[in-house]
Parts: structure tokens; sequence; C-alpha cells
């Protein structure tokens, strides 16, 4: 439901806008004068707000300005008896969405408002897009492991090494690859991702080095590869312990000799790509039962990065905490929520087997489920793992 703040001296237009606006659903809140209508929108958040110019103690152009400064996406429509239009074209410097002269037509007023909803509607949506559009990956913690993680990361990134990357599903594997692209030369040039185990054996060749029109019964049109679409850059081969044995020979003969050739074609295609590699599985064991051929592992192991699993390193998770805190206030455009110390405690002792996803899952869960902060008891029954 819109948040409406109405600020005026006069009682009765105080009185009259909350009886037409809470007739049209709107939540109204007021405020006597500038002051405390700075004050509520300084503690509150409000989509609207309609303002009069003319006021005690501060008036409607010191807190149109004074509320800009706060950056809270609300939207001003400045209401005056002895407004003109030098006026109204400052008011619209100062950042207010509409003017409107007293007493107002109430259709009119009820137009201006429907648009201002709008306008801050959509200010809203294109803020969320952009910080995620925006966001940055960062890795973190200050534990000894993912210290030492961060580390390798620094003196590996600026070469071509291939990198093996391992570690429990959902510990950060990915989040590992987009740091060594970010911080390589390679930084202005694709960042291409393969999931290796959802992608079916038939179908895994194809999608990485492509095919040409009618080479198979569905190949209706040429399509290029991931090799080809990264090339210049990284490719990120994800799972790759779940990779097929034929599949596997084709990326050795592409990492060896740089060059790809299409699924039902002839034509060798050089390539120049980074690849790097993640699993989560035993690849010496694999190499032991002839799942994974040795000499690919060699390849993409030049640098091995092993990514511990959460439970490792359980000093970290009040600052992984803190940060989906916020980044899911961000998210959701809402304000960040507290969370008590007894339930980080809590948090903090559990036994986390799905690692940093599942953390993330159960700190948005609490956000969603909890009251103004997060509690222990909040924690115990939003939780779905158990004690270590």
């Amino acid at each position: 439901m819109a948040k409406i703040l109405i600020i005026d001296d006069e009682k009765s237009i105080r009185y009259t806008l909350r009886d037409i606006l809470e007739y049209e659903n709107y939540e109204v809140d007021e405020a006597q004068d500038g002051e405390e209508g700075y004050l509520k929108i300084k503690e509150n958040d409000y989509d609207v707000a309609l303002c009069d110019i003319k006021m005690p103690k501060m008036d409607g152009m010191e807190v149109l300005e004074k509320a800009g400064q706060l950056g809270k996406d609300i939207q001003f429509i400045m209401i005056s008896a002895h407004g003109t239009i030098k006026t109204a074209v400052e008011a619209t410097k100062k950042g207010a969405f509409d003017f409107i002269q007293k007493p107002p037509d109430l259709n009119r007023l009820l137009l201006c408002v429907r648009n201002a909803l709008d306008k801050s509607h959509l200010v809203t949506e294109t803020k969320v897009l952009r910080r995620k559009i925006n966001r940055t990956f960062d890795i973190i913690g200050e534990s000894e492991s993912i210290t030492r993680v961060k580390a390798d990361i620094e003196k590996v990134a600026p070469t071509d090494a291939r990198v093996l990357i391992t570690g429990p599903n959902g510990s950060g594997k990915e989040l590992v690859c987009k740091w060594l692209h970010a911080k390589s030369l390679r930084a202005d040039k694709p960042l291409i991702e393969v999931n290796c185990a959802a992608i079916p054996s038939e179908l895994i060749e194809s999608e990485l080095f492509g095919h040409e029109k009618g080479s198979f019964t569905s190949a209706i049109k040429q399509r290029i590869g991931k090799f080809e679409q990264a090339n210049g850059g990284t490719l990120f081969l994800d799972e790759i312990g779940d990779m097929s044995l034929s599949a596997q020979a084709k990326v050795l003969r592409a990492l060896q000799e740089g060059k790809i050739t299409r699924v039902g074609g002839d034509k060798e295609i050089s390539v120049n790509v980074r690849v790097v590699a993640a699993t989560n599985k035993n690849l010496r064991k694999e190499i032991e039962e002839n799942k994974f051929r040795e000499d690919l592992y060699h390849r993409i192991g030049v640098i091995l990065i092993h990514v511990p699993p959460l439970n490792e390193r359980r000093e970290d998770i009040p600052l992984l905490i803190h940060k989906f805190l916020q980044d899911i206030a961000e998210e959701y455009g809402s304000a960040v929520k507290e969370i008590e110390e007894a339930a980080m405690a809590y948090l903090q002792q559990l036994n986390w087997t799905g690692n940093i996803r599942e953390l993330r899952n159960v700190v948005e869960r609490l956000v969603i489920m909890s009251d103004e902060r997060i509690t222990e008891n909040d924690a115990k029954i939003y939780t779905a793992v158990g004690p270590h």
C-alpha cells in the first residue's frame, strides 16, 4: 500500500486531504509543520509528500531541500495558496514532482498523486536493477583459509594459468572464478559459464564446440559454442567432473592446440580462451575409476584453489550474515534488518551442509518472516538445519 505524508499547518486541509486519500486506499500520515514533516521523512519511508510552502518553523521549500539530501525516494507535490510561476519553477528545480495551488482541484490532485506514485515506483525499480547490474561480487571473510584463497587469486589472476577450483556445493567456487576473471588481463572480454552437470552428455559437445546446420536431427541452424563465445576471455567449466569422457577428449585437444571443430564440421577454428574449471568431486578418485582423464586433469589443474566448506570457517559467518542482510535490503528496497547477538550465535553453531548458498537462503527467509529484529527464536523456528 502506498504511503503518503501530508505536511500542512492548516488542520482542516490535512483532514480533508486525509479523507480523500484514505478513501482511495492510501496509507496516510500527517505533520502539522515543516519541522515535524522533515523528522517524519527522516525516520520513515513515504512514497509521496503533499507539502505546503508557507509554514512555521520550517517552510516547504526547506523541507524539500533537506529531504533531498537524505537520498530517499519520495516524490514531493508542493501546495500553496500564494503560488506563482516563479515559485513553481523554484520548487521543480529543487526536485519537486509537481506544484498545485490551494484550494486544490481534487481530481487533479488525485491524478497528480497517481503519477507521482508511478514515478516513485519506477525510480525504486531502476535503482534495484542498477544495483543488481553493478553489484560487485565480494569474497567475504577474514578466516585463515579464506584469506589464503584471496591471496592465491591475487597471484594467479593476472596470469593465463589454468585454474581448477575444488570445494563442496554452495561454497563459492563460482565467485572465485568471477574474481579470477575480474582481476585478469581478460576482464574486458567475456566470462562464459557452462554447468557441465546440467547439460545431457549427448549435448555437451554441441554446447561447448557448437554445431553446423544439419549435423543432427534438431540442428536446424548453425550454433556457436561456448569456446568461441569466450574467445579472448575466460571459459568457466563448472562441475567438470560430470563431463563425459568423449567431451573430455575434445576439451583436452582444444587446450593442447588452441583449436576446436564444431559438431558436424571439419573446419578448425582457433580460439584463445583461459579455462577455469570447478568440481565438488575428488578427481583423483574419478581417475582411478576411469571416469576422468588424467591428462586432462593435469591440463586444467596448473593451479589448484580449494574453497573450504562453511563449517570450517565459522568465524566468517557473522560477516556473511551482515553482507546478506544488506544485499537483501537493497533487492527488496527496504531498511537493513537488525539481528540479535543471540540469533547470530545460534546461526554460527549450526551445521551448514549447504554452505554459503544455504546460509544466504536462511538469511533471506529470516528477513521475510521476522518482525522488526531477527531474534534467536526466529532463528530456531525458520532454520531448517540442525546443530553442529
